[in-house]
C-alpha cells in the first residue's frame, strides 16, 4: 500500500494535468485520471523498466484518454451537446465587454473539436511526432499534419482579433 500511495502522489498532477488537457470535460478527464491509475497498478508487474516509469505513466494516460476520444460513446455524446452541428463545429467565440476578442490559449482551445486539441497538445506540448500521434489516432501521419494544420488556424482566428495578425517584432522606438 505504501509503494501504491507514494506512485499516486509522484503522478498525480501530471496525469491530472494531461488527461485534462485532452479531454474537454473536467469531470470527465478526472474519471480518465482515476482510471489511469487504476490500470497503472493492475499492470504495475509488466512495467520492464527498459523506459523511464513516468514516460510508462504518460504512455498509459494518453492511451486511455485517446481510447475515450475515440469511443463510439463519445462521439454520440459530442453530437448531440453540438445540437447535431457536427464533431468539428465550435461554439461561438466568447466576448469580452468591451466587445473585442480577449480569449487566452486556454479558451482558444477549449473551443477546438476533441481531436484537434488533443493533436495540438500531443504535438506541440508533449513532442510527440506526427508518425506517432497518427498511429495513436489509427491514422497516418499525414492525418496528424492536417489536423494540426487546422487546428492552428483556427487557433489563429480566435486569437488574432478581427483578422489582425499580431506582429513578432516589436515595434520600433527610433524616430
Amino acid at each position: 500500500m505504501p509503494a501504491c500511495e507514494a506512485i499516486f502522489r509522484a503522478f498525480e498532477v501530471p496525469v491530472r494535468t494531461l488527461a485534462r488537457r485532452l479531454v474537454p470535460r473536467r469531470a470527465l478527464a478526472e474519471d480518465l485520471a482515476q482510471d489511469v491509475f487504476v490500470e497503472i497498478l493492475a499492470k504495475l508487474g509488466q512495467f520492464d523498466g527498459r523506459g523511464s516509469f513516468a514516460g510508462w505513466v504518460r504512455a498509459i494516460t494518453v492511451n486511455r484518454c485517446l481510447m475515450h476520444l475515440r469511443s463510439p460513446w463519445h462521439r454520440s455524446m459530442a453530437w448531440i451537446e453540438s445540437g447535431g452541428a457536427g464533431e468539428f463545429e465550435s461554439g461561438p467565440c466568447a466576448q469580452a465587454s468591451d466587445g473585442a476578442n480577449l480569449l487566452d490559449l486556454e479558451r482558444a482551445m477549449a473551443q477546438l473539436a476533441p481531436v484537434a486539441r488533443a493533436v495540438v497538445w500531443l504535438h506541440d506540448v508533449e513532442g510527440y511526432t506526427h508518425a506517432e500521434i497518427g498511429a495513436l489516432f489509427g491514422g497516418s501521419t499525414s492525418f496528424s499534419k492536417s489536423q494540426l494544420a487546422r487546428a492552428h488556424e483556427r487557433l489563429r482566428g480566435l486569437l488574432e482579433p478581427d483578422g489582425v495578425e499580431a506582429s513578432c517584432m516589436p515595434v520600433s522606438t527610433s524616430s
